[in-house]
Formats: C-alpha cells, sequence, structure tokens
C-alpha cells in the first residue's frame, strides 16, 4: 500500500479545533497529555481502551533463539512493542462489520494514478488478493495482529 504523505499533530489539532470550541493550542496539549497519560498506563501493565477508537497495549516478544529453562530469561532477550486494535461492531454472527479507520475506504490501482499500464510496474504483483483475505486488515480473523503474519501497514 503507498501511503499520499503524512499528518502531524500540530494539523491534527487543528482540525480538530475548527471542529469544537477550543483553540489549536488547548487540543494539542490534550493530545499531548493523552499520550503521556496513555504511556503511564501502558508501563503499568494496564491495556488502554479508547472508547471509538481502539485498545492499546504493550506485548513482549523474545528475541532470542528460545532457552532450555525459565532461569536462563530475563529482559535483555525481550523487546517490547505497542500493540493497537481499532474499534469494530460485530454481526450477530460474531464476525466484524466495521472497523474503525477503514470502513469507507477504497483502494486505486497506483499504475492507473502514474499512468503506467500494468505491464510497465516495477515490482509488486498484480494478483489482486484471495477472496479469502481479511478485509479487516489485520493478520488474524478477529484484526489483531501476529508477529510474522505478512501484516499490510496502511
Amino acid at each position: 500500500m503507498v501511503t499520499s504523505g503524512s499528518v502531524d499533530l500540530k494539523k491534527l489539532s487543528a482540525e480538530i479545533a475548527e471542529l469544537s470550541s477550543l483553540s489549536e493550542g488547548d487540543v494539542y496539549n490534550v493530545c499531548k497529555n493523552l499520550v503521556n497519560v496513555m504511556t503511564r498506563h501502558l508501563q503499568s501493565s494496564e491495556v488502554v481502551q479508547v472508547d471509538d477508537f481502539g485498545t492499546f497495549r504493550i506485548a513482549m516478544r523474545s528475541v532470542g533463539k528460545g532457552f532450555a529453562t525459565s532461569e536462563e530469561v530475563n529482559a535483555q532477550f525481550c523487546a517490547l512493542r505497542i500493540k493497537f486494535l481499532p474499534s469494530s461492531t460485530r454481526n450477530n454472527d460474531g464476525t466484524v462489520a466495521t472497523r474503525a479507520f477503514t470502513t469507507g475506504t477504497t483502494f486505486k490501482r497506483i499504475d492507473t494514478l502514474n499512468g503506467m499500464t500494468s505491464g510497465s510496474s516495477s515490482g509488486g504483483s498484480s494478483t489482486g488478493g484471495s477472496s479469502t483475505e481479511n478485509p479487516s486488515g489485520g493478520g488474524t480473523p478477529s484484526g489483531g495482529s501476529d508477529e510474522g503474519d505478512g501484516e499490510v501497514n496502511m
């Protein structure tokens, strides 16, 4: 997936301020404080759930090749990561109906945007995926992401 640019916190703050009675500076300050407070809770081994946004948690994975005994395991052989799972709604059968941020997303072939023909593209694949791909964007049916699942950053 090719991105079309990036947006920083200053830009987000300006856009949020336009939609509210807060100033851009107030919004920016609240966002910075949100990050600080979330960090404190995550570092306290708590899961942070933000309504209609998603859930954040810290995950640890080993970076070694395994150990024969639990006594051999220590912090120098582990890496911490922040895992994020967007909020979602579910159908009656338990399948994901909508996932925050991806509902309404459209896709365009990059070769048609740049005026290239499908034969002149360098790299990538034109297979178009399969009917078994997970539309929620995650590597697992629940939309989560496991190490080595071939996840796509969107």
